[in-house]
């Protein structure tokens, strides 16, 4: 789909709205159909909570629920910056707690990021948590960014956090998060699961904090496509409540 839609031409008209409010690209509607194809393919039966389409019943559906973000960083993939990811999630029920197995694809870099409930997470097959991230935060990666946005709360985190990177894609920042290449991620606006189902599982393997706070908790999150809460994660949940407290001074 990425070779047949190669400049900005092809990848960035509007062509609907997603589930999410959001602006649908015609980006996203190639890269989620190509997957809906895919999943077709299997013949199994689960419920797909997807960016653009919502919900939709596969099969007989049941209590398996795939959460799939087509392309995390939309932005980025339509004007040919190369950080954007797939995400891709498989839960056995509907709440984030559920969730059993994450996967998300740089299609940037190549690497691959998986997460196993249990058994730990991994880049391009190799185990992560070897490297954690710093107790003070050196590098803290913002998501889901306006300019005003930006303006207001990286002030805020002046004493909290050295420095900051902006990069695009919420899925990604929270699979460095996993690796230790940065040191707290947050967003600056409601998270959805689509956006956080898959990599959420690789920091919780690496024994590392989420949090939703403004919705919590954590765990009971709805896989589905609505932002209930800015989300942060960081080393420990002491530093996610400090990060927290910083975006919401005055």
């Amino acid at each position: 789909m990425l070779d047949e839609m190669p400049t900005r031409a092809e990848r960035e008209p509007v062509v609907g709205a997603g589930q999410g409010g959001d602006d649908t690209v015609a980006i996203d509607a190639a890269a989620e159909e190509a997957i809906v194809r895919r999943l077709e393919s299997l013949g199994e039966s689960f419920t797909l909570v997807s960016e653009e389409l919502g919900e939709r019943i596969f099969g007989e559906g049941g209590s398996t629920h795939v959460v799939v973000d087509p392309i995390d960083g939309s932005l980025n993939a339509k004007r040919g910056i190369p950080f954007f990811s797939l995400s891709l999630a498989v839960a056995e029920g509907a709440t984030m707690d559920d969730v059993h197995f994450g996967y998300v694809y740089d299609f940037g870099s190549g690497e691959e990021w998986t997460a196993e409930r249990g058994a730990g997470a991994f880049l391009n097959g190799e185990r992560l948590g070897a490297v954690r991230p710093k107790d003070e935060i050196e590098i803290l990666s913002f998501e889901a960014t306006l300019t005003s946005s930006v303006a207001e709360k990286a002030a805020q985190m002046v004493g909290l956090a050295y420095r900051l990177r902006i990069m695009g894609s919420l899925a990604l920042s929270l699979c460095h998060l996993a690796a230790g290449r940065v040191d707290a991620v947050c967003s600056l606006k409601g998270a959805r699961s689509v956006d956080i189902a898959a990599a959420q599982l690789l920091v919780r393997e690496c024994g590392l904090a989420i949090d939703l706070p403004e919705a919590p908790p954590f765990g009971s999150a709805p896989l589905d496509t609505e932002g209930r809460s800015r989300v942060v994660a960081a080393g420990t949940p002491e530093l996610c409540e400090e990060l927290f407290a910083a975006l919401n001074r005055c």
